[in-house]
């Protein structure tokens, strides 16, 4: 059926929902906190005795609509005192909540909501984490980390000791969408994976999808990471901050016009880099970052916001090498209310990643990175109190710059070079509507329509049937085809095009008034791929879009799970199944070079990619000690067969274990609050090594011994695991003095585990001999932090 006629038909039953909705009436407005006026996301609004429920969105509004009659609202959020408001609906009544934080969080639920709400919803493989939760964990040189705080989370992994991104489900860490305020973050990490790029002190609210996303999210085959900042107060004028051994941050945030408008502004820079020169070492790694937001209520229907954040890190060998790289964001947002039904949002966005390489010892700069433009209009449609709709349009523009590289010094010899850059234009419109269609049952279903198109100015190269790698049947290695012509493309000209339908659907079935069943399935699309062929990102990658050699990825993904609260919401479980297929994963040839390779295809072949697990998630949410356990059990693996009979593929066509299969992970993270003043707290973590492909043999060539290698990821690193403590005091301080202030101290790997980084293997310069040596990044780390706040 044509596309027009989806939509014709889709519009006779708004209109006809909406019809059935006459005699009924609304409840909408928002919800904030009282001290700030700070917007609350995900707040629940449970209707007592009945099976009505909502939520808030990602600003604070929320809308809800039932029959004519009186009604007692149950409002609860994680760390805030709960609210129970009688209404009586003979109209539209137009409502704002503003919820107190809790003054005893000792018997308040620390990690999810103490409603019934988890279990009715059709939302599944979806973890939130509050910011309250993730302060409590003990983190590596005593700086709280989001990216590591999901690590403990049921099918996520890292992507190595001491390394950047994160692995979802088996997926790669370029298979991630990372968004801040909207924004694309595509390096999530300081310092090569020490620190992440988000500051907590700026954080309001984080979500990771890992499956069941819902058609306003594209663009990454594996999950989401949706995080946004906080506003601002907007009633007072506030400092807090942290004092570090590595690092220390500072943010100011008060009104601009008195519960209309407010700002914030949060700074954070590393300074250990400053030691090393104290003993003469000319080396040196350091980070800073800026996040700031600027937000006002013009009226009640109309809000601006103005976000944004920039990062830089940099490395430097003495003064002869000198690496830069980092993100910058901003983002303007028009937040709009058509009525006590239909919200709005208009979002114009603009990301930017730089790599910057100055190689002085050979006498010229490198840069490199990718840029985007994104406009988006976004609409949250209630229309009763069975049905909500979300629909939008999204609109990318690409700018690749594979690298520029021009002389540092007059006599460097070297000429000024820019590699051919790369462009393409990526519209989007999805639907969505989650539905009650019965008491029991709750779905949640959308469709996506993605496309994209590859821009010139592009010089194409051409090749004999259109294969630009070939394969020599006499060694059986895949070798670079030559190409036979090339094919110029002006500016905005087509090279390449493509267009799918992304599906989704997720269903909730009530077992019980506490439990209940939840299925899932996802079609993703990913048309920009990441080339590397390290297990984890590095600042070097660099991204290119889709093209007639390099196909999107298509990725689709079932789970099913059984959830449930126990004891009145004391414990929770979460098990879930899922399966996940990948089109056209990107594969290397053996001896491919990546780094300034015009051409590519040459080296890149189209595969697939496969994942599948049980995860269980095992939560105490209340009391003085509370915290979770998370088990996966899952296989991530990838296959690249031949594209016809003669050639042998990857490792002979087989499925072989991709660089992100571990097959066990266990994490454990607890908080024990023992009085007002101690808090104390730990994590253990158990993950299968990571696969890597070790040397099976060697042969002597003109007198050099020379490794030989088998199948790839063959073997395993060792056992991964460390223990990290923490205690958290907090003095006794006069409620009269403005000057608040806490000690942290932790310690990370407190057995003094030797992770290994990678093993590689050397012969010995005095025995001969072979030997294999571990790198490890990190052992016992203590570390203590003051953080304040007035």
């Amino acid at each position: 059926m044509p596309l027009n006629k989806y939509i014709i038909y889709i519009f006779i039953l708004i209109g006809s929902i909406s019809g059935f909705a006459q005699d009924k009436f609304t409840i909408s407005g928002t919800i904030s906190d009282a001290k700030n006026n700070e917007t609350l996301i995900g707040v629940n609004i449970l209707v007592k005795g009945t099976k009505n429920f909502t939520s808030s969105n990602e600003y604070g509004f929320y809308s809800i609509t039932l029959p004519k009659g009186d009604y007692e609202l149950n409002i609860s959020y994680v760390g805030y005192e709960i609210v129970d408001e009688k209404i009586s609906l003979t109209e539209n009544v137009s409502k704002n909540f503003s919820l107190t934080e809790s003054e005893n969080l000792i018997e308040e639920v620390i990690i999810t909501e103490k409603t019934k709400t988890n279990t009715r919803k059709p939302e599944m493989s979806v973890n939130k984490l509050s910011i309250n939760t993730i302060k409590q964990m003990p983190v590596v040189l005593g700086e709280v980390d989001i990216i590591k705080s999901i690590l403990f989370l049921p099918g996520v992994t890292n992507a190595g000791e001491g390394q950047s991104g994160f692995n979802v489900r088996g997926g790669g860490a370029d298979q991630n969408l990372i968004l801040l305020d909207e924004a694309t973050i595509y390096n999530s990490s300081h310092l090569f994976g020490f620190f992440s790029v988000f500051n907590p002190d700026a954080i309001k609210d984080l979500k990771l999808y890992k499956g069941g996303i819902p058609s306003r999210f594209g663009g990454r085959a594996s999950s989401v990471l949706d995080i946004y900042q906080k506003d601002g107060n907007s009633k007072n004028f506030h400092m807090n901050g942290g004092i570090g051994l590595i690092s220390s941050r500072l943010i100011a945030e008060g009104p601009i016009v008195k519960d209309k408008g407010s700002f914030i502004v949060a700074g954070r820079g590393s300074y250990a880099h400053l030691f090393l020169k104290l003993s003469n070492n000319k080396n040196s790694a350091y980070f800073y970052d800026l996040n700031t937001k600027l937000n006002y209520k013009i009226d009640k229907n109309n809000s601006l916001y103005l976000s944004g954040y920039f990062g830089r890190d940099v490395f430097s060998l003495s003064e002869s090498f000198v690496n830069t790289y980092g993100n910058s964001t901003l983002n303007l947002r028009w937040n709009h209310l058509f009525s006590d039904k239909l919200f709005s949002n208009l979002s114009m966005i603009y990301s930017d990643y730089y790599y910057g390489l100055n190689l002085d010892f050979v006498g010229f700069n490198w840069d490199s990175g990718i840029k985007n433009y994104n406009l988006k209009y976004d609409f949250k449609h209630y229309l009763s109190d069975k049905i909500k709709l979300n629909y939008g349009a999204n609109a990318i523009y690409y700018d690749f710059n594979p690298g520029t590289i021009e002389p540092s010094r007059s006599d460097s010899g070297i000429n000024y070079r820019q590699l051919e850059k790369k462009f393409a234009f990526e519209p989007s419109f999805y639907l969505g509507a989650e539905q009650k269609i019965s008491e029991k049952l709750n779905v949640e279903y959308g469709l996506r329509y993605s496309l994209f198109y590859r821009l010139g100015s592009f010089t194409q190269n051409i090749y004999t049937d259109n294969q630009s790698v070939t394969f020599n049947s006499e060694l059986g290695i895949y070798e670079k085809a030559t190409p036979i012509g090339t094919e110029y493309f002006g500016k905005n000209k087509t090279i390449a095009n493509f267009n799918n339908l992304e599906p989704r659907f997720s269903i909730a079935y009530e077992l019980g008034e506490n439990k209940s069943v939840k299925a899932s399935y996802n079609r993703m699309i990913q048309y920009l791929q990441l080339v590397s062929n390290t297990a984890s990102p590095t600042p070097l990658d660099v991204w290119t879009p889709s093209d007639n050699f390099i196909k999107p990825q298509i990725a689709d993904q079932v789970a099913i799970g059984y959830f449930s609260n126990i004891k009145n919401d004391e414990y929770s479980i979460e098990i879930e199944s899922f399966y996940k297929k990948i089109k056209n994963r990107m594969d290397y040839i053996d001896g491919a070079d990546l780094i300034a390779n015009e051409a590519i295809e040459q080296v890149i072949l189209n595969g697939e990619m496969r994942s599948y697990g049980l995860e269980i998630l095992f939560r105490k949410n209340t009391g003085k000690f509370n915290g979770w356990i998370s088990y996966t059990l899952s296989r991530s693996e990838q296959k690249t067969p031949g594209r016809t009979a003669a050639e042998s593929g990857i490792n002979n066509g087989n499925w072989y274990r991709s660089a992100y299969d571990k097959m066990h992970n266990l994490a454990v993270t607890s908080s024990y609050k023992l009085n007002k003043k101690w808090n104390f707290g730990a994590n253990f973590v158990l993950q299968t090594g990571q696969p890597v492909t070790y040397p099976n043999g060697q042969y002597v060539y003109q007198g050099i011994t020379i490794p030989s290698y088998g199948l790839r990821n063959e073997n395993n690193l060792p056992l991964y695991h460390h223990l990290d403590v923490s205690a958290t005091l907090t003095p006794k301080q006069s409620e009269k003095k403005k000057w608040k202030g806490e000690w942290v101290f932790s310690i990370y790997n407190l057995y003094g585990r030797k992770n290994a980084a990678s093993i590689s293997f050397r012969q010995n310069q005095d025995s001969g001999n072979n030997e294999a040596i571990r790198l490890s990044i990190f052992g016992l780390v203590p570390s203590v932090s003051y953080n304040f706040k007035f």
